[in-house]
Parts: structure tokens; C-alpha cells; sequence
């Protein structure tokens, strides 16, 4: 069997090896205990199978070398490594991460509801609140879900109003039916009658662009020449500027639900390390950054990411797994992320299901609310 040499890359490993490794990482997850040569035997009920439990000592022992599996102390049986975990993801599951019908069934109908308490008046941020929670009940972990950030939601509609001491209050409706407002200084005073003109001009010309998007085709056209001396333009550009001002940095609202449940992982026994993982799910920035990091890897899965234990840059996250995906408006426009974490014992297949599925009905709805407005 030629398993050796797997972490750096050699994906060569036989049928039996792979049943095997398997057979090690469901039985783990379920008990969290070593697994023995005698409960993969039992799975896989040799004397059907053709296989005697020498076989299966001397495929684990072949797993063991090539450092897919560790035995803890002399004695106990074997636990997945971050790479068995790895080649599993990326070797194993293939094709074999298919929602049932049970978490279908629960998902569509919690996200109606949540859907549903946003057109009877529900704050803003509900839906996101709703998929953070729906994410975190069905992993048992922590959910997290990353709004669009600010610069790069869809402008329905804007107003500006005239405030003393050249300030202006800008009144932006984003889709879906998110309201921003925010103060802003300008330079030179602008009557009420230019403010309204300057949101005029952007709803006809603008509406379903991000903030960003319009104040780069603005400045196009002023580049072109088409409009050089067009005091209505320069004035677009200018508030579409002061509206932007430290925003196009900043990340969208975080929304995360289930940390407690790291409390009951057996996983996490490690005080300090428990408390160096809460930390970091506390820092909302810091959870932006890794799930942009998760999302930069390569992936069999599509949209969906997955970055196991040491795979994790922050030393703190070094023991959980994160389960990833972007969430779009348009094609090619990534306009927020969600995402599940928890201990690098995770039912993988499931998981990822669970977060792709969940990623493509929030498109869905944030499409078709964008389409009703």
C-alpha cells in the first residue's frame, strides 16, 4: 500500500486506507476517545469483508507512519491528525456532502421565519442574527456570519440633508432594507436645492450600485472630460467621498451566536486554551480577518473553505476547525461570509453541507428582496 509521504502531497492511498482512516475519524467523532483496531474491525465487519484484523492493525500501523494518525500513549488506539483530517476533506468526502433532508427541512424553515419577522417590521440585522443561530444550533459550535460591509452594499435610494456649520446629513437605503445614516463635513456650503438635485441624480442614474461603484464611474466620466465643469457631478463625487470616509476598510457587522458552546467540548478541557479561543471570538475584526484568510485557500468544494487546526495562522485557533463560504449578490461580487467553528472533531461532510447550503439561500433571499424594493 503506498501511503507514505501523504502530508507532503502524495495523495496515493488505497481503498482499504481510506475506508480505514475514515472508519478512525467517524468512530472519534462520535465517542472522542482513541480508536482501536478492534471498533474499525466491528464497522467493518471483517469476516464479510474478507479482511482479518491483522489487516486492519496493519493498515493503521501504514496511517500511523504516514502521519494521518497518532496513537496518544503506548497502548490506546489511534486519532485523526490535522492532515488525516486534511485528506479526508480533500480526498474522501468528495461528492459525499449532500444535505439530508432533516437539516433541508429545518434550515428553509428557519430562514422563513426569520424572513418573515423582517417584513413585519424586524430590526436590520434579524435575518443575519437568525443564520448566525440557525448555523450555531445545527453545529453545535459557533456560528458566525459577516454582514456586507458598508461601501459595498446596494444603494436604493439616498437623501442629504442640510445641516449648520457645513455639515450634511447623508440618508442612504441599502438593500435589503438596511438604513444607514451618517453626518458628514464638507468644505464649501451646498444649499438644500443642490443637496437635492446631488440625490436626484443618484437615484435615477445609481440606485442598485455600491457606494464605491458610483463614485468610481462619477470620476470616470469627469476623467473622460464628459462632464469637467459639471458642478452636479463634482458635488456627487465629493459627498459620495465624504460618505465613504474610513468605511471602505472597515468590515461589515459581525454576527456570532454559540460561543458558549465551546464551554461543553471536551475538546477545549484546556482552561487557558479555552480562554485564548473565547478571546479571539470576542474580537470581531480578528474574525473578519480569519474568515478572508479561510477564504483565500484553494478548494474541491466550490464556494466552501475549510481550514483544519495548525492550518490556522492565530497560535489561539490552532485546535478548532473553520468551515467557510461567501455569500453573493452578483456573480463574482463576495458581499459577506458565514461560517461554522468549532474543535477540529467535526462532522465534516455535514458541516459543509450545512454552511454551502445555508450561503446560497441567503443569496437567494438577498436577491429577491433586492428585486422586490
Amino acid at each position: 500500500m503506498a501511503i507514505r509521504n501523504s502530508i507532503a502531497g502524495d495523495n496515493k492511498l488505497d481503498a482499504r486506507g481510506q475506508a480505514v482512516l475514515s472508519a478512525i475519524i467517524k468512530e472519534h467523532f462520535v465517542t472522542g476517545e482513541p480508536v482501536g483496531s478492534r471498533a474499525v474491525s466491528e464497522r467493518f465487519c471483517v469476516e464479510s469483508s474478507g479482511w482479518s484484523a491483522a489487516t486492519v492493525r496493519n493498515v493503521m500501523a501504514e496511517l500511523e507512519e504516514s502521519g494521518l494518525v497518532e496513537q496518544p500513549h503506548t497502548s490506546a488506539g489511534r486519532v485523526p491528525t490535522d492532515a488525516g483530517y486534511r485528506f479526508y476533506v480533500d480526498h474522501i468526502i468528495v461528492g459525499d456532502t449532500r444535505l439530508s433532508r432533516a437539516d433541508t427541512t429545518l434550515i428553509n424553515r428557519m430562514l422563513h421565519d426569520a424572513t418573515t419577522g423582517d417584513k413585519a417590521g424586524g430590526a436590520p440585522g434579524h435575518l443575519m442574527e437568525k443564520v448566525s443561530h440557525l448555523l450555531s444550533e445545527l453545529s453545535e459550535n459557533v456560528g458566525i456570519v459577516v454582514a456586507p460591509p458598508f461601501a459595498e452594499n446596494l444603494l436604493q435610494h439616498v437623501e442629504f440633508v442640510q445641516l449648520a456649520d457645513n455639515r450634511v446629513l447623508v440618508v442612504m437605503v441599502f438593500s435589503p432594507n438596511l438604513v444607514q445614516n451618517k453626518l458628514i463635513h464638507i468644505d464649501e456650503p451646498l444649499t438644500q436645492i443642490e443637496l437635492e438635485q446631488t440625490a436626484r441624480y443618484l437615484n435615477h442614474n445609481f440606485a442598485g450600485k455600491s457606494l464605491t461603484a458610483i463614485r468610481n464611474e462619477i470620476i470616470e466620466l469627469i476623467r473622460e472630460e464628459k462632464a469637467l465643469y459639471d458642478k452636479l457631478l463634482r458635488t456627487a463625487v465629493l459627498l459620495c467621498e465624504r460618505s465613504l470616509e474610513g468605511e471602505e476598510t472597515a468590515t461589515g457587522d459581525v454576527y456570532v451566536d454559540g460561543a458558549s458552546n465551546i464551554l461543553s467540548k471536551p475538546d477545549f478541557a484546556d482552561v487557558r486554551r479555552m480562554r485564548e479561543i473565547m478571546r479571539t471570538l470576542e474580537e470581531k475584526s480578528r474574525l473578519v480577518e480569519i474568515l478572508n484568510e479561510c477564504l483565500t485557500r484553494d478548494s474541491a468544494f466550490g464556494d466552501v473553505r475549510v481550514v483544519i487546526g495548525r492550518e490556522n495562522y492565530l497560535p489561539s485557533m490552532q485546535n478548532c476547525t473553520f468551515i467557510t463560504a461567501a455569500y453573493r449578490l452578483d456573480a463574482g461580487e463576495a458581499v459577506g461570509k458565514l461560517g461554522v467553528v468549532g474543535p477540529v472533531r467535526m462532522e465534516y461532510a455535514r458541516m459543509m453541507a450545512v454552511v454551502n447550503h445555508v450561503a446560497r439561500l441567503i443569496e437567494r433571499m438577498l436577491r429577491e428582496e433586492r428585486n422586490a424594493a
